[in-house]
């Protein structure tokens, strides 16, 4: 989508614009900020209207500082921390104003993000003691559990606070941003074709889905046309990926259940779907094969692929009637970390995760791209929104994206593979994909030279880590670590 048409705000019509899109059942999606030149920084806001394809812009170039939206919207807290964090901008009467992702004794001479920031310069830092929540009340039993950042196993770094009583979990805060790689700054003065690499590297379960929506981004800000082959083979490709990433989650959540065999399954079956990718693309993660305009070259799935699917499907079918039939597992998942359906709109839940609660919401079918649109896209969702019913989207969508991909084989096109797109200078686009994990955005800015000024990134987990510990609070610590795979979350996407 071509953004250069946005809509222009000014600072006191946001708070009104935001009221008008949640009385229309429209939903915001991200907020972020730029600078078109050097001594000019513009917000951009994100939003999705009522029965629309395409999403609205709004753009504002704030005096001094802008109100907050979060008590509106309250995902926007997020969205808004962060910019104050990277680019100084003062959101006012924002309910929960302290730092996001620069913590506390980090003490930077200017913005992060600002044109006049050394790129040369660390950011300076001071140890400081960490501020807790102050304790109201009865706190005589009250433990304190801090944990992390650095955790056993290989698990990504962040540090969680438990305030508990007994097993009882009175109020969870989780501290994330410890391996923040500021990977959006990295993206200024490249090429567009050398952002792909990069993109592909932000998360590395969602290599595809990442360099999807950026290649998407730029296809836009050139208004090219990419090959229809290559849209069908972008297709086959995201559903590949989501394959492998859902059956990983499988393993993993058994093995917070303790079902060892459970485990050692759902990862041997994404094991045999990552051998495919390499079968198929010489990579198990899928990299190195998208790029601006359509493909680096062209796939032979034909003749072998879908026989092998069908196999997988078939013994994905056994393990998954034992998953449903495993009383120990079951009990274990059902009522854990439940997300009111209320809580996952307001604070921004998205993928199988908003599905798990009631929502009936996909990028792939409600805002088509590649070759999602002139495909059959089935969308599993569950009402109960807990660990079960998370799990049970999940289990649906394996079968959902076998059968897509399928269908891709069937009706795969002949043709090339790519197309010459080269974005003007000046030129911006959105792109967006639904990956495993929900929703992801990327909005890409060119300078006057025709390399990248600006690439902002709103990927799902940086949504539903905000989400988590909604269902959190009120849980026993027993249940915790179903409750966070269950999620389905990474660290490396959320922080970035």
């Amino acid at each position: 989508m071509n953004i250069s048409q946005s809509t222009s705000l000014e600072p006191g019509q946001l708070r009104e614009a935001a009221t008008r899109l949640r009385d229309t059942d429209g939903r915001m999606q991200m907020a972020y900020a730029w600078y078109p030149e050097p001594d000019r920084i513009e917000l951009r806001y994100v939003a999705t209207e009522a029965g629309r394809q395409e999403f609205a812009i709004w753009r504002c170039v704030p005096p001094n500082g802008v109100p907050s939206l979060a008590t509106i919207w309250p995902l926007m807290g997020w969205h808004e921390r962060e910019i104050t964090d990277l680019f100084g901008v003062d959101f006012s009467e924002h309910p929960q104003a302290q730092r996001l992702v620069l913590h506390d004794g980090v003490n930077p001479i200017c913005p992060p993000f600002s044109p006049k920031y050394p790129l040369d310069l660390p950011l300076q830092h001071e140890p400081v003691r960490q501020v807790v929540p102050e304790l109201v009340g009865a706190t005589a039993d009250v433990q304190l559990l801090p944990f992390g950042p650095v955790r056993a196993d290989v698990l990504e770094s962040g540090e969680f606070l438990f305030f508990y009583i007994g097993e009882a979990i009175l109020h969870y805060q989780p501290r994330l941003f410890f391996k923040h790689r500021g990977m959006e700054k990295r993206f200024e003065g490249l090429t567009a074709a050398g952002g792909v690499v990069l993109a592909e590297r932000v998360s590395g379960v969602g290599s595809v889905a990442h360099a999807l929506a950026y290649c998407q981004a730029i296809e836009a800000a050139a208004n090219c046309t990419v090959p229809l082959r290559a849209c069908f083979l972008r297709v086959l490709l995201a559903e590949m990926e989501r394959l492998y990433n859902h059956l990983y989650y499988l393993g993993h959540l058994c093995h917070t259940t303790t079902l060892k065999v459970g485990e050692a399954q759902g990862k041997l079956l994404a094991e045999r779907s990552k051998q495919l990718n390499t079968k198929l693309t010489g990579s198990r993660f899928l990299r190195s094969i998208l790029t601006i305009g359509g493909l680096r070259r062209d796939l032979s799935p034909k003749g072998w692929l879908s026989a092998e699917l069908e196999a997988l499907r078939e013994d994905y079918s056994v393990y998954a009637r034992h998953l449903e039939s495993t009383d120990s597992h079951l009990d274990r998942l059902i009522t854990t970390g439940v997300l009111d359906q209320r809580v996952a709109f307001d604070q921004g839940a998205t993928g199988p995760i908003q599905r798990a609660s009631g929502f009936d919401r996909d990028l792939r079918r409600d805002h088509p791209y590649a070759a999602y649109g002139q495909l059959p896209v089935s969308v599993p969702v569950r009402e109960a929104g807990d660990a079960h019913a998370r799990a049970q989207v999940r289990m649906d969508e394996i079968n959902a994206s076998i059968a897509l991909i399928q269908r891709v084989l069937l009706l795969l096109p002949d043709g090339p593979v790519s197309a010459e797109c080269k974005a003007p200078p000046k030129s911006e686009g959105l792109g967006w994909s639904e990956s495993p994990r929900g929703t992801l955005f990327y909005a890409v800015h060119f300078d006057d030279r025709g390399t990248l000024a600006r690439v902002k990134i709103k990927s799902p987990s940086f949504s539903n880590w905000r989400v988590f510990p909604f269902t959190v609070h009120g849980s026993n610590m027993m249940d915790y670590a179903i409750n966070e795979a269950s999620f389905g979350l990474t660290i490396a996407g959320c922080d970035r």
